[in-house]
């Protein structure tokens, strides 16, 4: 049986399966029906905007306000325009595919333009009384100053249509039904299958037959569709078919018959009708190839332009039934990639399609719990970016979409917050308006930033962090420098205003870290660098942001190094960042010595020197110097003959290749602390440590505490302040931490005992802790805390503390470390006036024994002792050590004839010291130098002397033979000339 057409006119005969004299409804507008005006039966229907009616519009309707006099002129040659603002005259009725059916489309017209300024009337009770906890739906419901369509007016319309007759649909039943067990081979067939079911669409909601029908064949009919467009795709603009997939798609959406949704095999369908209409060439491209290609009965730029239109109201026929938003997220799902096309005129069909299906979404919202629309944060990201885009009418069509979206946003926070929590909405809907009053939103897209700014109120953590996320992906766009100004702006303007509500920190700055080297703008730079420092300065992800900056190869690369070298904290936070870096450093010196160095030590080490060379924690810097200093100090000595392949890296940080041999962890740690003293002024401590090679004893493994005592010599010489800063900073450091990091701060605190503010100190900080150190099972801590004593004899006060550790100080006597026993003499020599006399006597017999030591000065320096000690006697004491002294002069007679110059003349100096004690007056060739077997004669002069002086006290052979038994040659020929 032939098909009759579709409506009146001639158009393509036959090509309709069935003509269908369905009544039309007549059109309902709620706006003009409000004003009591009748509506004309035929004058206010509204046409289909897919399907274009032969009537020549009047003119241009209403725009959107913000747009250019220039844009709306020249909207409607552009790519992607918007086919109400396009005449469409100048077609004949054989050109035009269109019919003349009329149905009620369930969006509002195209003269609600409305108040696209967005004035958030609605809220003036919010700005009176923001103490108010009452909070309702109409608060929210005209809050965008939009016209709100009843949704239930709208669909109404849409089913007011009547029942085919029974046979009607069988014929089409069975023809489409023909259709899935054949071919479609013929453009003719193609449209008869797709305007059939276009047809039993509409009847749907009144024949059971027909709804069993499409819900059981859903997938033969998502086959061949697909199959459609994958043949259309070479030569979609010369034919119709591509426009009515659409139009039938649109159809059997608006009677919840959805054929893109629900199934992988329909995901997989709808993004290649996407695909199919963005990709399309641009309108220049058409004109040039319809006039190489004829396109025959068609005009190829009209069918190009209503293809677009009926892609457009596709995407809408999802969303005006979308209580959960769902639908919305698979929209926006499809056109996330064309979003950011780097071809402007795809980017352009996509801005255009997805303001409009925002628009529409926003006029029938009707939202229902449990939304699932989970993105909003890329999306408010998406159309931020779009807003700054170069081509003048993506940005504009992007602004557009963003007031929709603004609105749907209201009413998506309303339904979803918390009902306890009013007041946190309200008093984010109050500083909306307060900002939108501010700048109109017509300036969304001159100043897409400020978009961050209205909508950061209604973010949560998560879809902040979507946003964040989405702008940082927009740094990627080479292309245009102007996007990545306005990714900059809107970063930086989020971060301001969202204070601490991120999630995902280390996420967004692993994104951060990988794009700075993409960035060539300088100005783009130092925003990103300034969002890094914002997020390190708030307390909460101040040890998350450091983490994540120390878990990259060092030394670091000229984009890191520039991060942390351009920090911009203010003022109060700079302490606060500099100590957690500084802590992280710390930590690591709390592991035995035996392990491993931990990465993150040498990582730290390496940021604090390029925090140290940007200059930006200056304040921080003098604040912390003590802390600082120390720390880089022990990890000087604990990274001294290490080498990158001790230390701990975490896995897949470094490839062989990259791994080099000149980096050492020393090297950070020394080039660390040169720059700290450079930064805080201390250049005559810098040109000490120079002069004097500090750091290389620093360095060594033997002269590191030799260049720690040279370092802090100068500061002390130097600097008071800084010296007396850190002695107070080591005094409960002094038992923490591991071996090295013990000695480093003893070394350091030992010398700077010298200073007169030690004498403030309380014994328990200076006089017991040396103690500890003196029965210490390692010698350098002995000789640590003797030096300290040492130091601390010089403060009178302090003498009395000391006293009580004589015993153990003259046990030292015996050590055979000469270090240990030489600082034990020099404190002894500063006490020996205070002694009494059972010390001093035990001190002397010690002493008599060191006689003679193979160790030059520990001799030498033990007679200076004893002879100290003979002149510290009191008068009634000087008969009980009568005898101890004249035991003594046998030997320091023998010992005058050292070959030690030094040892000879000390030997001659006690002598006397003893003549004295003894009131003898001893021969002038006592004190003679030149060796006695050159001058007999004046051997026998000594001899006789003392010979008659200690006739029946001593025995002056045997002491002789006894000292002489095991002597040096020299004093063995003294000896026996003695004898």
């Amino acid at each position: 049986m032939p098909l009759p057409h579709r409506g009146r006119g001639s158009r393509l005969a036959g090509s309709r399966v069935a003509s269908t004299s369905l009544p039309r409804a007549t059109a309902y507008s709620p706006r003009r029906a409000g004003r009591g005006t009748p509506l004309p039966s035929h004058a206010q229907r509204l046409t289909r905007r897919r399907h274009f009616s032969e009537q020549v519009p009047p003119g241009p309707e209403p725009q959107a306000d913000f747009r250019s006099g220039k844009w709306r002129q020249e909207r409607a040659g552009g790519d992607a325009r918007d086919s109400r603002r396009s005449a469409r005259a100048g077609m004949g009725s054989r050109h035009r595919i269109c019919s003349q059916e009329e149905i009620v489309i369930p969006c509002a017209s195209d003269n609600d333009s409305g108040s696209v300024d967005l004035q958030l009337s609605n809220l003036e009770d919010v700005k009176n009384d923001a103490s108010s906890l009452e909070l309702t739906d109409s608060d929210i419901s005209d809050i965008a100053g939009l016209p709100q369509e009843s949704l239930t007016d709208s669909f109404r319309h849409l089913t007011q249509q009547g029942p085919l007759s029974e046979p009607i649909v069988e014929r089409l039943i069975q023809s489409i039904q023909e259709f899935f067990n054949g071919d479609l081979q013929s453009e003719l067939e193609k449209l008869t299958f797709l305007r059939s079911l276009c047809s039993l669409s509409r009847a749907l909601p009144y024949d059971e037959t027909i709804g069993a029908f499409i819900h059981s064949h859903i997938e033969d009919i998502v086959h061949i569709l697909n199959m459609l467009v994958e043949e259309e795709l070479p030569h979609s603009l010369f034919s119709p078919v591509h426009q009515e997939v659409f139009v039938t798609i649109a159809d059997l959406s608006y009677q919840d018959v959805h054929l893109l949704l629900g199934s992988e095999d329909r995901a997989d369908f709808f993004s290649l009708l996407t695909k199919s209409i963005i990709t399309l060439p641009p309108v220049k491209t058409l004109t040039q190839l319809e006039e190489i290609v004829p396109s025959g009965s068609y005009n190829t730029e009209s069918l190009y332009r209503q293809t677009l239109q009926a892609f457009s109201e596709m995407l809408q026929s999802l969303v005006v039934k979308d209580p959960h938003l769902e639908n919305l997220d698979t929209i926006f799902k499809q056109m996330d990639p064309w979003l950011q096309s780097t071809k402007d005129h795809e980017r352009e069909r996509a801005a255009v399609s997805m303001a409009e299906v925002l628009k529409c979404s926003s006029r029938h919202l009707s939202l229902k719990l449990p939304l699932q629309f989970q993105r909003l944060g890329r999306l408010v990201a998406l159309m931020a970016l779009l807003c700054g885009d170069p081509v003048k009418e993506v940005a504009e069509e992007a602004a557009e979409g963003t007031h929709y979206l603004l609105h749907i946003t209201l009413r998506l926070k309303y339904v979803t917050h918390d009902k306890k929590n009013h007041p946190s909405l309200r008093r984010a809907m109050k500083k909306c308006q307060e900002l939108l009053e501010l700048y109109s939103i017509k300036q969304f897209y001159s100043c897409p930033f400020r978009i961050a700014q209205v909508f950061e109120v209604f973010l949560n953590s998560n879809e902040l962090c979507q946003f964040v996320m989405t702008i940082l992906d927009g740094l990627k766009n080479l292309k245009h420098p102007c996007t990545q100004k306005s990714a900059g702006e809107l970063l930086i303007t989020l971060v301001e205003n969202a204070e601490s509500r991120f999630e995902k920190v280390p996420e967004i700055m692993g994104v951060i870290c990988a794009q700075l080297s993409i960035i060539s703008q300088p100005r783009v730079r130092q925003q990103i660098i300034n969002t890094v420092s914002l997020f390190i300065s708030r307390p909460k992800y101040t040890d998350i942001v450091i983490s994540h900056l120390l878990c990259h190869p060092v030394p670091y690369d000229r984009h890191l190094a520039e991060l942390w070298r351009t920090l911009d904290v203010k003022l109060p936070s700079t302490t606060w960042i500099l100590w957690r870096l500084l802590r992280k450093l710390q930590k690591c010196h709390n592991a035995p010595t035996h392990e491993k160095m931990a990465y993150m030590a040498v990582a730290a080490t390496d940021a604090l020197y390029e925090v140290f060379v940007g200059n930006r924690l200056r304040a921080a810097t003098f604040r912390l110097f003590p802390q600082l200093l120390m720390t880089l100090l022990i990890q000087i000595h604990h990274s001294i003959g290490l080498t990158m392949s001790d230390v701990t890296i975490p896995s897949g940080l470094y490839t062989e290749q990259e791994m080099s041999s000149q980096v050492t962890p020393l090297c950070f740690a020394i080039q660390a602390t040169k720059t700290l003293l450079l930064r805080t002024l201390c250049w005559q401590e810098f040109n000490i440590m120079e002069k004097n090679k500090g750091w290389t004893l620093l360095e060594g493994k033997d002269g590191h505490l030799q260049g720690i005592s040279l370092l802090a010599n100068a500061l002390l010489e130097r600097n008071h302040l800084f010296a007396n800063k850190i002695m107070y900073l080591l005094v409960p450091l002094l038992n923490r931490g591991n071996d090295k990091h013990k000695l480093t701060s003893a070394g350091f605190f030992v010398e700077l005992l010298q200073s007169p503010m030690a004498r403030r100190l309380p014994s328990i900080y200076s006089i017991a802790r040396l103690k500890d150190w003196l029965h210490h099972g390692n010698n350098v801590f002995k000789t640590l805390a003797l030096k300290g004593l040492h130091y601390l004899t010089r403060h009178q006060e302090m003498r009395e503390g000391i006293k009580s550790l004589l015993p153990c100080i003259l046990d030292l006597l015996c050590e055979t470390d000469e270090k240990i026993v030489l600082l034990a003499i020099q404190i002894l020599l500063q006490l020996v006036e205070t002694m009494d006399f059972t010390t001093l006597t035990a001190m002397m017999k010690t002493l008599f024994s060191l006689f003679g030591d193979v160790r030059p000065d520990v001799h030498r320096f033990s007679m200076t002792l004893f002879g100290a000690s003979i002149k510290s006697v009191k008068y009634t004491d000087k008969k009980g050590i009568e005898n101890q002294v004249l035991d003594s002069l046998v030997p320091l007679l023998l010992y005058s004839q050292d070959e030690n110059d030094a040892v000879a003349e000390e030997s001659r100096q006690v002598l006397t010291i003893c003549a004295q004690f003894l009131k003898w007056k001893l021969p002038q060739e006592v004190y003679c130098k030149d060796p006695w077997y050159i001058r007999c004669g004046k051997v026998g002069k000594v001899c006789k002397f003392f010979g008659k002086k200690c006739k029946g006290k001593v025995n002056l052979v045997a002491q002789t033979l006894m000292f002489s038994k095991n002597a040096k040659i020299p004093i063995r020929r003294a000896a026996v000339l003695f004898i």
